[in-house]
């Protein structure tokens, strides 16, 4: 007799709907690493490092909660030595570019971080469903954090290669600026964190955020743009254009000559 499969339920959009936004100043509740020797990358890639628990992913949030412990975990485990997370899709939404990222990066670590919570359930849940119905997806994970005053509390210096910023908010009012994800503060941390030769991706349909973004990256002391055939040949840029739910809709806006515009640049060697 044909053993019985079990049907793998997926997570259905509509029941993780929130707000579009959150205030990325405000303060951010949940467990929180002391220093990035304390967070255990197995918790989200149990698979890479050999967890009997393949599929579960703890997301940070109350249906997938995570704690990290007083003392630093192992050094082959926390990003030190062995597997570590090198690409970053922050503000990842519901996911669509980490989907991508999956097969396009498959000995690759990537991480996408949120900070709504019922957002970040979703992609928690979409990532246990593709493992256990697929085997696929063990690569990829989701973390609800709020980047901006805590990212540094999760990654080792120079350890990224890539970072990516997919349609983030604009903050159209000038007193918000200050909230902006790309900034002269923050793409000083970011610099930190990437390797040299690293890369920073952005997009977006706002062509008042995209001259300020791109203003910030040309002043920055430790970024140089990626033109010409390299910028258009790039495997990611498909990807930032077309896998993420805002750059679908921008896409079939598009027809009608709404476009989106992108950044790539390169993090320089650090000065003697």
């Amino acid at each position: 007799m044909t053993a019985l499969v079990k049907k793998i339920e997926k997570p259905k959009k509509a029941d993780f709907r929130q707000r579009a936004h959150c205030n990325p100043l405000a303060d951010f509740g949940k467990s929180i690493p002391k220093t990035p020797k304390h967070v255990n990358w197995a918790d989200h890639y149990p698979k890479i490092f050999g967890e009997e628990e393949k599929y579960e992913v703890k997301v940070n949030t109350n249906d997938h909660p995570i704690t990290y412990p007083d003392s630093p975990i192992d050094s082959t485990r926390n990003g030190i030595d062995g597997s570590k997370v090198a690409i970053l899709d922050i503000g990842c939404g519901f996911g669509g570019l980490l989907m991508d990222l999956s097969p396009l990066f498959p000995d690759k670590l990537s991480l996408g971080m949120e900070i709504r919570n019922q957002v970040s359930n979703y992609v928690g849940q979409r990532i246990i469903a593709l493992r256990q119905e697929d085997d696929k997806g063990h690569n990829i994970s989701i973390l609800r954090t709020n980047v901006m005053k805590t990212i540094t509390n999760y990654f080792h210096k120079h350890q990224l290669e890539k970072m990516f910023f997919c349609f983030p908010d604009p903050q159209f009012k000038k007193r918000n600026w200050r909230r902006r994800i790309i900034s002269d503060q923050l793409l000083s941390v970011y610099a930190y964190l990437l390797q040299e030769g690293g890369k920073i991706y952005t997009i977006t349909d706002v062509g008042d955020l995209h001259d300020w973004m791109k203003d910030c990256l040309d002043r920055h002391p430790l970024f140089e743009p990626v033109e010409g055939d390299e910028h258009e040949q790039d495997p990611c840029l498909p990807l930032i254009r077309g896998s993420t739910e805002e750059g679908q809709k921008v896409k079939n806006i598009g027809r009608f000559g709404h476009e989106s515009q992108v950044c790539i640049y390169r993090r320089l060697l650090d000065p003697q």
